[in-house]
């Protein structure tokens, strides 16, 4: 909606509001004068015809004691006087029509007899009884009948004055609501211009003009003590982003020489502590195959002790830098048959293990080929070598969904663990068993942990000492292909 259209309709809601509000007033005010003149009017018009009965019955006495229909007649013939009433017939003692006005009028159309004595109103007309009364002693009834023209032209000509003020009303309204309203609309206008250049060109600077004392002025002070605050948070926010930006710039340097620090390490780790470890491995091996028969069984054993912790020490360096070269390795992703990928790690890791698995159905994903595998791998092998002093070990794969992701599991009836050392589970050379009965090195899991959060996923695991465990990996719905 367009700056000229909100201004317009603004403006005419002010101006119907001022309008209706008007019209409202003058219509209740003309509605309450017609009731008044209305009900007035009946008023007036019935003791006009109860008066003029009064006369009628009054004068007719005489002629209608000695049965003088001429006099009758003419009094009635007075009527004339009285253009309002259209029908009019005096009954004797007995009910009987004795004579009727106007003269040559039908008198079938009067009523057959007299009614009960009173006047009332039909749709048209006003109508009615009076007795005719002389001393103590009824002669007969009048009948009376009246129109209500009268009535009828008076309020013609109060509909035309009416029409006509509320012409001038709704001109004159028109004309002050144009003029008052701008006090109102004006102000809120003032406002709403400057709201909109606030918001499009962020200048928090602008301030509107105050152009009353009233209300309205008020609201204006209000808008423009919020926009000082907000030019002032404003100022400040700025300042701390830009504080902020500079200590992110300062931290970035640091990574990246923490970094480039970790590599050089990393390279040294590769290749200065290996050449040791082979010389060790090296010459213990040189001192078995030359001097072997010379040495006692204690020394032949220390010295496959060394070739042994000397392997070891080479595996753990292995996989030290495996889990290091993680956090600079970038995914590469690709759909990837999760259940074929599982069947050749099962085929790859359990050949040496007796324990019976069970795979399930397994979805498709989108991720990074080598590093799901490695996380299958590890946690294949764990679940393996944990199960593996059981007498029945059984491991079971498989996936459930939920609304957002998919979990995949793998569960064994191995050797399990302690919960309340969870935390440790997935650190760096943490490990829960003595090596003495499980071997490694205590980075596969820290490994898994890794990759899957560089999937966006998570991992988690469920155990209790020598009833097994169960670990878990979640991949986001987006990741996966077929639910």
């Amino acid at each position: 909606m367009s700056t000229q259209s909100k201004k317009s309709s603004i403006q005419n809601k002010l101006m119907r509001v001022i309008m209706l509000v008007s019209g409202i007033v003058v219509l209740m005010t003309c509605a309450a004068f017609f009731l008044y003149e209305y009900y007035s009017f009946r008023e007036s018009t019935l003791q006009k015809t109860k008066t003029l009965g009064e006369i009628i019955s009054t004068n007719s006495t005489a002629a209608l004691a000695f049965e003088n229909k001429e006099e009758t007649e003419e009094i009635l013939s007075a009527l004339k006087a009285e253009p309002h009433i259209t029908e009019a017939g005096i009954y004797d003692i007995n009910g009987k029509l004795f004579c009727s006005y106007p003269s040559g009028y039908n008198p079938t159309k009067l009523p057959l007899k007299p009614g009960l004595n009173g006047y009332n109103f039909g749709n048209s007309s006003l109508e009615g009884f009076q007795p005719i009364i002389e001393g103590n002693k009824q002669l007969g009834t009048l009948f009376l009948k009246s129109d209500l023209k009268a009535m009828y032209k008076r309020f013609e000509l109060y509909t035309v004055i009416v029409l006509l003020v509320l012409n001038f009303a709704f001109l004159l309204a028109f004309f002050l609501s144009r003029f008052l309203q701008k006090g109102i609309s004006t102000p809120i206008l003032a406002l709403a211009e400057t709201a909109k250049a606030i918001s499009e060109r962020k200048d928090y600077s602008v301030r509107a003009t105050k152009l009353s004392d009233d209300e309205l002025g008020s609201l204006t002070d209000a808008f423009n003590q919020m926009l000082i605050q907000i030019q002032g948070q404003t100022r400040t926010l700025n300042q701390f982003n830009q504080e902020l930006e500079n200590k992110v710039n300062e931290r970035t340097m640091e990574l990246g020489a923490a970094y480039k620090e970790l590599e050089s390490f990393s390279y040294s780790v590769s290749h200065d502590l290996r050449a040791p470890l082979r010389a060790l491995n090296g010459y213990s091996k040189i001192i078995l195959e030359d001097y072997g028969s010379e040495l006692n069984d204690d020394v032949r054993k220390l010295l496959g002790n060394i070739q042994f912790n000397s392997q070891k020490m080479g595996t753990l360096i292995d996989d030290l830098l495996s889990f290091s070269k993680l956090g600079k390795k970038e995914i590469t992703k690709k759909e990837i048959d999760i259940k074929e990928m599982v069947t050749k790690v099962v085929e790859e890791t359990g050949s040496n293990y007796r324990a019976k698995i069970k795979i399930d159905s397994l979805p498709k994903v989108m991720g990074d080929y080598s590093l799901l595998y490695q996380v299958w791998i590890n946690l294949t092998s764990n679940a393996l070598k944990y199960s593996a002093k059981k007498n029945n070990p059984e491991i079971t794969i498989g996936s459930t969904s939920s609304e957002s992701e998919t979990v995949f599991f793998i569960k064994d009836n191995g050797a399990g663990f302690d919960m309340k050392y969870y935390n440790k589970l997935f650190g760096v050379f943490q490990r829960l068993h003595d090596t003495k009965d499980f071997e490694g090195t205590g980075i596969g899991l820290a490994i898994v942990n890794r990759i899957i959060a560089k999937h966006r996923g998570r991992v988690w695991a469920e155990g209790k000492p020598e009833e097994g465990s169960t670990f878990y990996f979640a991949l986001p719905d987006s990741d996966v292909k077929n639910k």
